[in-house]
């Protein structure tokens, strides 16, 4: 299971031309689930990005947490994090968890970072969508479930 975490000062979520959903400072988060990832690991990584600390304080450090700021997450669920392109010129998607599977372990995701007391929107999982974000810093972060 895999993260993409950008602290933005704002994004959306826009599905067949109308706007589906859209936050203030925050994060927005690009959620991938493998084959094999555990509602552990789902566990683990809601605490990490709820607790990660890359807010500025009062001396400009990274020292604040999204909770500490009251920010608000746009969680995004996109299987092509999963993709091996190791060889070739085309993407592998043989990692990615079965739809049925991945659908349900975003959902567990998303409710575990809600039991954060964090705002919390989303897109439509498995929907073609158009996310527009204004990149704060930028900060970028990749996260990487650990095997637990």
């Amino acid at each position: 299971m895999k993260l993409v975490v950008q602290r933005v000062k704002k994004a959306s979520v826009t599905i067949e031309g109308e706007l589906f959903s859209s936050i203030d400072s925050g994060y927005l988060v690009l959620f991938g689930a493998e084959k094999g990832d555990t509602k552990q690991q789902a566990d683990w990584l809601a605490n990490k990005v709820s607790c990660l600390r890359c807010f500025p304080d009062e001396n400009g450090k990274m020292n604040l947490s999204i909770k500490d700021i009251n920010g608000e997450m746009l969680i995004v669920s996109q299987f092509t994090l999963c993709a091996d392109v190791k060889k070739g010129t085309r993407p592998g998607f043989d990692n990615a968890m079965k739809p049925d599977e991945a659908k349900d372990m975003y959902e567990y995701f998303i409710s575990k970072v809600r039991e954060q007391n964090i705002h919390v929107k989303t897109g439509i999982f498995a929907a073609h969508m158009d996310i527009d974000l204004l990149n704060n810093g930028p900060v970028t972060f990749i996260i990487n479930a650990p095997l637990l």
